[in-house]
């Protein structure tokens, strides 16, 4: 019989238990005995509702309050120095390693954050050089594991495999020049092999470990490690599947095939066109093959003739003892389950699926290849054959009015009429000074905005009444960006319950949740738009808010936007038509909205493409296609405006230095980035390729409660004045403020002006 697989579940409770129970505790409200008590309850909830939908391995120890990569860096004791001797708890470490601290006489930042992969799920960079002593301060897979089995549940522990881990850290400050953390396997495999050990002698069959990095070009340089390595665990451990996913193994399958595992898990969602070879790579051995034929990124039903035709293909070849049917990946990418949904329409339901409904997925699926004669699956398997159509047909509507003019676009509309030298220029009617401080857009969403919105939502309040408050707020963000001193404003966006969310409900083509959360890192949850038709704009988006930000200031204010490659990577995509089809569409409503906003009056507009990185394949040899569309989408938003209009656009928690140049070519006339969360580690891109246009290196994290003071905020601006241009330099900080309370938002503001008129002294 063909055995059924969900690779790991969202951690975060299906009414955001997690995010409320932690927050709680950062604020001082709860305790951690709490926090304990709330996770094992949603762990709980989590193996139960698998269990009961015939999954038949169910992970464990994929759970976390933070993120897994930290989860897993705490566990083997890789804890950066300036994390010790604090006289904090090991909870309270944990999450100064997360989000910084500074209280009760204890002032540290936060680690890196970086993108996972592919994903908007973003986890906190290991820092490691020759100094850490790995050992293991806690067993959590074992203790996940035990946990469900004294529910009655038997689990697959799933741990971070050693090469993807060292893979994704970054040598520490100390670090040897040459340090490189994959030299470090020999001394952290010691600790896997404990780990594993321990799980085999509490009675664990297989052990998930996850090795994305294969699915990279990186993956091929580890070919001796991998080799090396995995006979040393699989000698102590339980049966080991190894784990790829998010895309293809490519020739690295075939030493995949001859390491001594039980089991290979590859995604065939990402790359259906791999099965073949590593049918063929696998056929000789004993390894059992995971086929990974049910998306853990996209909420649109799987179409289970598909998946069954691949998953007879491998049966064929291996037989079903060596054949598992499952997620592609974990399903931490999309929503809890569709059962929360009340206002979606039949129709809409039924073209979608959240993590529990996959996990019903999995299960049928596998029943089916295992030739079930049970009722339930008959009637499930027809139910999918309806709904499939149903959906096949709703696609074959599209809007030809959106179609025609994305056939007409030419190649003018993704140029300025002017180079960057002379639109500079044109630009002096900002009147702004040398070393211009501004924000990235957002400031602090209190707890009265999201009561205000939520009153509205509920008719409680009239929508003049909520008007009314909106302009208080935004009156409010003006004046105190004038008490501190900024230079180019921005009207705080108190009216956005998101960045993309707050656009696609006002575009065509994106239907809404209600309960759809997804993590996006720690405690930030988001609430992805789904994009389902045609996508154009129906009438001015922002003008009325920026228009009215600016009638309050005589210094000049953004307009802000979303770019279209973000509003398309953090919304769940259409799967029928492809993502530079969606991506021109968006950048056409786009377009439409930038020169209202210039038409206006507004001469500074912001149109963020956070997500730029984050939508770039994992194989370099796909990089130019995208970055092709992707950044031509940008241009074509923007490009539209006169000379005297200042463009800008932001990036942020990613790797930047292999794809710079095609940021140069967005030709914004301004770009912050983030940079300082990273250890300002962009000024190595800047030695490398420089930089023409205006740039603003954001000089402080605004993913930490943490306030930095002015001199640290002067020394990011010295190191950044070592390779850029005075008269080009922004000063801002990393990211946008809405997630940060107005007390540290007013005190590292100012900290940063007093940063910036420091600069205008020194740097004459």
């Amino acid at each position: 019989m063909v055995a059924s697989s969900v690779l790991g579940f969202p951690r975060i409770g299906p009414n955001r238990e997690i995010k409320k129970v932690v927050e709680a505790y950062w604020a001082g409200k709860t305790n951690a005995e709490e926090v304990t008590k709330v996770a094992a309850e949603v762990k709980k909830l989590n193996w139960t509702e698998l269990q009961q939908r015939g999954v038949t391995y169910i992970p464990s120890g994929d759970f976390s309050l933070y993120d897994h990569v930290l989860d897993h860096s705490a566990a083997f004791n890789a804890i950066p120095k300036r994390y010790h001797g604090l006289g904090l708890s090991p909870l309270d470490t944990y999450f100064a390693m997360a989000r910084g601290r500074q209280a009760d006489g204890v002032d540290v930042p936060a680690g890196e954050m970086k993108k996972w992969f592919d994903s908007n799920y973003h986890f906190l960079v290991p820092e490691l050089d020759d100094a850490v002593e790995f050992k293991l301060n806690f067993n959590k897979p074992l203790e996940e594991f035990n946990e469900a089995k004294a529910l009655g549940i038997t689990t697959r522990p799933v741990v971070l495999g050693p090469i993807t881990y060292l893979a994704l850290s970054k040598a520490t400050k100390e670090a040897k020049a040459d340090f490189e953390p994959i030299s470090l396997l020999p001394k952290i495999l010691p600790v896997y092999k404990q780990l594993l050990s321990e799980l085999k002698a509490a009675g664990a069959e297989w052990v998930q470990i996850d090795e994305p990095i294969l699915v990279t070009d990186k993956g091929a340089n580890f070919e001796s490690q991998y080799v090396s390595a995995y006979p040393d665990l699989v000698a102590v451990a339980p049966k080991l599947l190894l784990t790829t996913f998010y895309g293809r193994l490519e020739s690295n399958v075939n030493f995949i095939a001859k390491l001594p595992i039980a089991g290979l898990h590859i995604d065939l969602d990402r790359a259906p066109e791999q099965l073949e070879k590593a049918i063929n790579a696998v056929s000789s051995t004993p390894i059992v093959l995971s086929l990974g034929v049910v998306s853990g990124r996209s909420v649109w039903k799987t179409d289970f003739s598909a998946a069954i035709k691949l998953a007879e293909k491998a049966i064929s070849a291996l037989g079903e003892d060596r054949v598992i049917v499952a997620t592609a990946s974990t399903v931490l990418h999309i929503p809890v389950t569709l059962a929360s949904e009340k206002k979606l329409t039949e129709e809409q339901k039924d073209w979608f699926s959240f993590a529990l409904e996959k996990a019903s997925e999995v299960a049928t699926i596998a029943a089916v290849v295992s030739g079930s004669q049970d009722a339930a699956v008959a009637a499930a398997l027809e139910a999918n054959r309806t709904s499939i159509a149903k959906r096949r047909d709703f696609e074959k509507n599209s809007d030809d009015s959106v179609r025609k003019r994305v056939a007409s676009i030419t190649p003018d509309q993704y140029e300025r009429k002017s180079p960057f030298a002379v639109r500079l220029d044109a630009q002096k009617v900002l009147n702004l000074p040398k070393f211009p401080t501004t924000t990235i857009g957002s400031f602090p969403q209190t707890k009265e905005i999201r009561q205000a919105r939520a009153k509205l939502g509920k008719g409680e309040i009239s929508e003049g009444e909520y008007e009314e408050f909106i302009k208080k707020e935004i009156e409010s963000a003006v004046r105190f960006q004038e008490k501190i001193g900024l230079d180019l404003l921005v009207h705080g966006e108190p009216e956005r319950n998101d960045m993309v969310q707050y656009f696609g409900e006002r575009l065509s083509g994106f239907v809404f949740t209600q309960n759809a959360w997804v993590q996006s890192y720690g405690s930030r949850y988001v609430r992805p738009p789904i994009i389902v038709s045609d996508v154009s704009r129906k009438e001015p988006m922002t003008v009325r808010w920026s228009q009215y930000a600016q009638s309050l200031t005589s210094k000049p204010m953004k307009g802000m936007l979303t770019g279209p490659v973000t509003i398309l990577n953090w919304s769940f995509p259409r799967v029928d038509i492809s993502r530079e089809l969606q991506a021109q569409q968006l950048a056409l409503a786009l377009r439409d909205e930038v020169c209202d906003l210039e038409a206006a009056g507004i001469k500074a507009i912001q149109v963020d493409e956070p997500a730029l990185r984050e939508g770039l394949p994992l194989r370099r040899a796909d990089w130019d296609s995208y970055l092709n569309w992707a950044g031509n989408t940008f241009k074509l938003s923007t490009a539209g405006v006169g000379d005297h209009t200042q463009t800008h656009s932001h990036f942020c928690y990613s790797d930047f230095d292999d794809i710079f140049p095609q940021i140069q070519r967005l030709d914004a006339d301004v770009i912050s980035i983030e940079a300082s969360k990273s250890d300002m580690k962009l000024i190595n891109t800047f030695k490398h390729y420089g930089y023409s246009n205006n740039i603003g290196p954001g000089v402080y994290d605004v993913h930490s409660p943490r306030v930095p003071g002015d001199v640290e905020i002067q020394e990011r601006i010295k190191a950044m004045l070592a390779y850029l241009d005075q008269s080009l330099l922004y000063v801002n900080p990393d990211c946008g403020l809405k997630t940060r309370g107005w007390k540290e938002t007013e005190a590292s503001l100012v900290s940063l002006v007093q940063a910036a008129r420091w600069a205008r002294e020194n740097y004459v």
